[in-house]
């Protein structure tokens, strides 16, 4: 199974791109969608979902899971992260890819085992899940390539349950 993990926003989208199971993963690629500053909004989002959908052409996930909002105190950035937000999952929708989506909690809890892990603790479990010698950088990536791990433990868990398997989902 190849998936591909996204953390939103409009400056930077991290993205990352693994394939396996939930017993072996490997890291195909990872980095970040960047915008420009000085360019009106539209046009970043524009190149968000230009960016993705060629993403998608690339890699050919079976899968994008993609990371919900987590509102912080900055209202104007929220929303504009969820506007990101949905052209990320226009893209993937357009190109009839399965999305699935996984709140904060959720993906900790999968990655780490503890659903209020911190973000260094996050990193580290990222860099040894891959088995890589550094955590990748931007954390922005680091934090997509955790939600593509979050989903493949997941999906591995629902295939495992729809044959016969008694392991419990880890997202219900």
């Amino acid at each position: 199974m190849t998936i591909l993990g996204i953390d939103p926003g409009y400056a930077t989208v991290g993205f990352g791109i693994i394939q396996g199971d939930r017993s072996k993963q490997k890291l195909i690629q990872y980095g970040a969608i960047r915008t420009p500053a000085g360019e009106a909004f539209a046009a970043r989002l524009r190149q968000v979902f230009d960016d993705t959908c060629l993403l998608v052409r690339q890699f050919c996930p079976d899968a994008i899971a993609i990371e919900e909002l987590f509102f912080n105190k900055n209202e104007k950035t929220a929303i504009q992260v969820a506007h990101a937000r949905g052209v990320l999952l226009l893209a993937g929708e357009s190109l009839g890819v399965p999305l699935y989506e996984y709140t904060p909690l959720q993906v900790k809890q999968a990655v780490t085992g503890y659903g209020r892990a911190d973000k260094g603790q996050m990193m580290e479990m990222v860099r040894r899940h891959l088995g890589l010698n550094q955590i990748p950088k931007p954390d922005d990536a680091a934090d997509a390539l955790a939600v593509a791990l979050c989903h493949l433990r997941s999906a591995t868990n629902l295939l495992s349950k729809r044959q016969g398997g008694n392991q419990a989902c880890s997202t219900t």
